[in-house]
């Protein structure tokens, strides 16, 4: 192997240094493991570099855009230096505005109480519910999960050209909403390819990237695409901020999405006793009150952090744990892995599947008392698409319930394994025979049912 060589591979197999990576939690058969996290879909670790660098600027915190004073203008350059930062990473147009919200759902949320009047939204039944549920005051079309990317672009084409054919005067614009990753498969969908479809047709879109976000460079100008929603905590930042970046003209248009000190330019009394105001045209009309700028900072870290360490890189080392994961999980013939485009479409490292014979709950549950290891289990806040990936097939119930299932219903939920920068190549190689384990031999330990919860019987 030249030095070159060794040196990328070893670069591939270093994983970014992230909070908790050394945390031990105790196990139900006697003694304590280093925890495996390997639930990053719904929370990934802060990264190392994030977390030194909210720590190095938390003795200089002050109140952003209106203070007089040294901290309040050191915190206003760090702010509006991470709104730069983050739309360098996104890949931004000039006139595209970006606002730091709490997550993807409050980005979507803000996008959708900006839509004109009489917007028709067009949105696939795949979609996590946080770009699933936001559209209840436009018309919204929902969209019959495809089976291939190419049947996802032929779905929305005919779906677009079907209103443009029945369009009348007056009729509002239209609006595609799509995910960059499956929250629960971890497949890649085509997104340049929709957004053609949609402009095509005069419609708009906005990416869903919160699972893309992580693992993948994400261009705007690239995709094409009309807005960008992700979320910190899945970005290696802390808890709490997110972001919405795109086209200004409807986010101007629109009445702020919260009121108050920070939105607005001026407020006037009037002769009759109300009050006139004057709203900001720009980002700061969506972004009322005291911004959260530690939380802004910690994306624009993140973003330079993952910048740095190079996409080409991160995503050749999360293709080597998918594989490992992927092989490990095809010698187990009770395992069922769940997809939509199949075996051979790209993905990034999110895996959900089942087991014939355990209730996905009870085998989650014995991963964690019995290994140390975090998955998920459940319908992962995307209830249709689980559904149709599930269909009808007989749930065999463990000892334990599912927390999704309703009085009388068949159980029906899936277990999710997700990984990324920060997870070393042992999470993904204990999780593995682990499965192994658990299908060979059964658990350990005896489960019950608490609180809609599988936890081990004391």
């Amino acid at each position: 192997m030249s030095v070159s060589t060794a040196a990328a591979a070893t670069a591939i197999c270093a994983p970014l240094p992230v909070l908790g990576r050394d945390v031990t939690v105790p196990l139900v058969t006697g003694g304590e493991v280093t925890y495996a996290a390997l639930d990053y879909a719904a929370s990934a670790p802060a990264l190392q570099r994030v977390w030194d660098d909210v720590a190095a600027y938390a003795p200089y915190y002050g109140s952003v855009h209106r203070g007089a004073g040294y901290l309040s203008q050191l915190s206003t350059d760090l702010f509006e230096n991470a709104r730069r930062t983050v739309a360098e990473f996104l890949d931004c147009r000039a006139d595209d505005q970006l606002i730091f919200t709490r997550s993807t759902t409050d980005s979507l949320n803000l996008l959708a109480a900006a839509l004109p009047a009489d917007c028709q939204v067009f949105v696939f039944e795949t979609e996590h519910h946080a770009s699933l549920l936001p559209w209840k005051d436009a018309r919204v079309t929902y969209l019959n999960a495809p089976r291939t990317p190419q049947q996802a672009v032929e779905t929305l084409e005919k779906a677009l050209a079907d209103r443009t054919a029945s369009i009348q005067e007056g009729q509002g614009p239209a609006l595609v909403c799509v995910t960059g990753a499956s929250n629960v498969t971890g497949e890649l969908w085509p997104v340049r390819e929709l957004a053609a479809a949609a402009h095509a047709h005069g419609a708009r879109i906005v990416l869903d990237a919160a699972q893309l976000a992580p693992h993948h460079p994400v261009s705007v100008q690239d995709l094409d695409v009309d807005w960008v929603a992700f979320s910190g905590h899945k970005l290696y930042a802390p808890f709490g901020s997110g972001v919405l970046a795109g086209r200004a003209d409807w986010l101007q248009a629109a009445d702020p999405y919260l009121a108050g000190g920070g939105a607005s330019r001026k407020v006037t009394r009037r002769e009759d006793g109300g009050v006139d105001v004057e709203w900001h045209d720009s980002a700061a009309r969506h972004e009322a009150g005291s911004p959260n700028v530690i939380g802004a900072y910690s994306i624009a870290s993140a973003c330079k952090a993952l910048t740095e360490a190079g996409f080409d890189t991160l995503v050749a080392r999360e293709q080597h744990l998918i594989d490992t994961v992927r092989a490990g999980l095809a010698e187990v013939p009770e395992v069922r892995v769940l997809s939509l485009f199949g075996d051979d479409a790209p993905r990034v490292g999110v895996i959900s599947f089942v087991v014939e014979g355990w209730n996905s709950s009870h085998f989650a549950a014995a991963l964690s008392a019995e290994y140390g290891i975090g998955v998920r289990d459940g319908l992962f806040c995307a209830h249709p698409l689980v559904r149709t990936l599930l269909g009808s097939d007989p749930q065999t119930q463990g000892e334990c319930g599912s927390p999704e299932t309703a009085p009388g219903e068949k159980s029906l939920n899936a277990i999710r394994v997700s990984f990324g920068a920060g997870t070393p190549d042992e999470h993904v190689e204990r999780f593995v025979n682990a499965v192994k384990e658990l299908v060979a031999d059964g658990a350990k330990w005896t489960y019950r049912t608490e609180d809609g919860r599988c936890v081990p019987a004391v």
